[in-house]
């Protein structure tokens, strides 16, 4: 017993290790301060003029503060939060000013998007099964994904079960031969289930350290798209009894509050594990990244600042915050 802890205890610390070596080779914090400078000056900007000339913090900022934070879709709820802190923290000290209002906003943000996740698997191999709406860039992130992961010495097989939207497959295939790791596929309007066993069952049979599954984007019909995952976790089940092992949902970083009713609505028909929000760059509605983790109370997992291959970065809470503020 003693022994098979230790060998647990070690193997977390090389699953630990691993990951962050992928961190730090697909890390930049040029690409990220680069990608949320939108965020950076319509949310920390304006927090700026809110507070200057001002030599304390009183009724008044907080409620600039209060009108910054929800249009830089931050969301009413998360928002909210925040300002009683802040009201809490003036009325405790009986007195705040500029400089000490930006830590405390520093701390409490980080606080709200450093959700624990839960320690790595040992399986092999990992599966994840990725979800969310089309045209949110699921697909092309699971290509970027697979790249990270591949790059960093790890073999990876992808899985087109998502065999409703037109040239899905295709895309996906386009993304295999990109990065260089194997695909499964059948012809579209196949059964997505049958994709998603054939795939974990070829990823058991090859040893790879990862089976990425893609699926359907549909919302309209959330019945029909809860009972196509549930099936889909029915039947990978049959090979592997845990899996999925993670499921990942793709966002749309530059819809905003759009974002958030996505995650809402994905969170009623399935189980979501992690959160994966793309094209952060180029829109200043980076705030919704902290929104969508306090209020879903989901962590964080990847981040898109850029078209780039290596542009998904592992998310960082600190390294995050820093760059906005």
């Amino acid at each position: 017993m003693i022994k098979a802890t230790i060998r647990g205890f070690f193997y977390f610390l090389h699953l630990q290790k691993r990951r962050m070596g992928i961190f730090k080779r697909f890390f930049s914090k040029k690409k990220l301060d680069k990608g949320l400078e939108p965020t950076k000056q319509s949310l920390v900007d304006k927090i700026g003029k809110a507070v200057a000339g001002k030599s304390t913090v009183d009724a008044s900022v907080l409620d600039q503060l209060e009108e910054v934070l929800i249009t830089a879709d931050i969301g009413v709820d998360t928002t909210l939060k925040i300002i009683d802190l802040l009201e809490k923290r003036v009325a405790k000290d009986k007195y705040m000013n500029a400089k000490e209002l930006h830590l405390i906003l520093r701390d409490e943000i980080t606080t709200l998007l450093d959700l624990q996740e839960e320690s790595p698997r040992e399986v092999k191999p990992l599966v994840t099964l990725v979800v969310g709406v089309n045209g949110v860039g699921k697909t092309t992130t699971i290509g970027k994904l697979a790249h990270l992961y591949h790059t960093a010495g790890q073999q990876v097989l992808l899985g087109a079960a998502d065999t409703f939207r037109a040239a899905a497959v295709d895309q996906l295939t386009m993304w295999s031969e990109r990065v260089g790791v194997p695909i499964v596929k059948q012809q579209m309007g196949s059964d997505p289930a049958s994709v998603a066993y054939d795939a974990v069952a070829s990823g058991l049979s090859q040893g790879v350290d990862h089976v990425i599954i893609d699926t359907a984007g549909r919302l309209h019909n959330k019945v029909n798209l809860m009972n196509e995952l549930a099936k889909i976790k029915r039947v990978i089940q049959k090979s592997i009894p845990d899996a999925p092992h993670e499921v990942l949902l793709v966002l749309d970083g530059s819809t905003g509050q759009n974002a958030f009713e996505q995650a809402r609505q994905f969170s009623q028909a399935t189980e979501i594990t992690a959160l994966a929000i793309t094209k952060l760059d180029g829109t200043a509605k980076g705030g919704v990244v902290l929104g969508i983790c306090d209020q879903m109370q989901v962590p964080v997992k990847y981040i898109g600042v850029g078209e780039g291959m290596e542009d998904l970065q592992e998310f960082c809470p600190k390294e995050f915050v820093d760059s906005l503020f």
